[in-house]
């Protein structure tokens, strides 16, 4: 039978993500107020006798002069995404609530793996100068269930969007990232996984007094001066310092240690600093930030470390990276951080990506244009 939807609170939320192993941090009820310019949505998915199956953080954006809802899913939601019939029991049920929201288009980004390569993987296809791209590469694993849960999308008139431009990055979240399994793995076993690099790094840190604290909301504007300074050097748009700071007060608000910041402190100078971010099990690596002064005591690698035990110790079942390039060309200034993040050990891993389901086709095609035109 086709579930019902209907909001729900941000408590019930919370006790829904709470009960599972792991969750997106953009799928808690405190990233919609990390997001002011769009209106959140916490929403349940119920069965015929009452009890919860379901839920989401759905984000509408509204289009000016229309009274229309761009509606996103940023990661989510948390759904059975392998059920035979996720359009219709579960998919459905949803297009149908924000359509009668207002909605013009739905974006959604299923949270189901793909692929996974292995660190080795990634180095042998860097190093092979046939391979262009990580998805032409022979991968380590392959989930069968996800290419089920992709042709079922298609056939419900889900379309999936494009994996990304030069770099492999989406317009939305990335497709590609990096992690390091902890499951079952001593926090012995994850440094023997680290390449040798980063091992004489963490050692050569250590030597040089490199310090790594963690901060507060106070250290965001310390943290934020480095993170232009990052931006600029590797051409990205900063997002400006009251986002960092809503995005602390917000977060921490909902769990004392949904977000972390981290600083590596040499001699007095702050050199490099990031945020980790934690729901249940999964502990990402969110935003970083360095100087390109003392590079030689290799702070980030020192701060990675600490990042890795604090988070190993706290249960963590996998240390994410994020977003990684799926172009492997010599030439694109991203391979650089590809091969940083690869040195940790663990496997990069591709998801299924984000689907759109255009309910107004007229809108959703005048959208499609303005985005390529930015």
């Amino acid at each position: 039978m086709t579930l019902r939807i209907r909001p729900i609170s941000r408590d019930e939320h919370l006790a829904f993500v709470a009960a599972r192993r792991s969750a997106s941090h953009m799928q808690v009820p405190s990233w919609g107020d990390v997001k002011p310019d769009w209106r959140a949505e916490s929403l349940g998915w119920f069965d015929e006798e009452g009890r919860q199956a379901g839920a989401g953080l759905v984000l509408l954006r509204p289009v000016p002069k229309v009274r229309k809802y761009l509606a996103y899913l940023p990661e989510g939601p948390l759904i059975d995404w392998y059920a035979a019939d996720l359009c219709d029991r579960w998919l459905d049920p949803l297009l149908g609530y924000l359509k009668g929201r207002g909605a013009f288009s739905v974006r959604m980004g299923p949270p189901v793996v793909v692929r996974r390569w292995s660190a080795d993987a990634v180095k042998a296809a860097i190093a092979d100068p046939a391979a262009r791209r990580l998805r032409d590469a022979e991968a380590t694993s392959c989930e069968a269930g996800a290419l089920d849960v992709a042709d079922r999308l298609r056939h419900g008139g889900w379309r999936q969007t494009e994996p990304g431009g030069e770099d492999g990055f989406a317009a939305g979240q990335p497709r590609y990232v990096f992690q390091v399994p902890f499951a079952g793995r001593s926090l012995e076993d994850v440094q023997r996984g680290l390449n040798q690099q980063w091992r004489r790094n963490i050692k050569k840190a250590e030597k040089a007094g490199v310090k790594v604290v963690r901060g507060g909301y106070e250290d965001l504007p310390a943290f934020y001066e480095l993170y232009a300074e990052t931006a600029e050097r590797d051409r990205f748009l900063p997002r400006p310092l009251p986002y960092f700071q809503r995005m602390w007060t917000a977060l921490t608000a909902e769990h004392p240690d949904r977000m972390r910041l981290y600083l590596a402190h040499h001699d007095g100078d702050v050199l490099a600093a990031a945020t980790m971010l934690t729901v249940g099990e999964h502990v990402w690596y969110s935003y970083g930030a360095s100087t390109s002064r003392k590079r030689e005591v290799q702070p980030n690698n020192a701060m990675q470390w600490r990042m890795m035990t604090d988070a190993h110790d706290m249960g963590a079942a996998v240390y994410d990276f994020r977003g990684i390039t799926d172009t492997l060309e010599e030439s694109n200034h991203l391979l650089g951080l590809l091969r940083f993040k690869a040195g940790a050990g663990g496997e990069a891993v591709e998801y299924l990506g984000e689907w759109d389901f255009p309910l107004n086709r007229l809108l959703h095609k005048a959208l499609n244009l303005y985005m390529a035109r930015r």
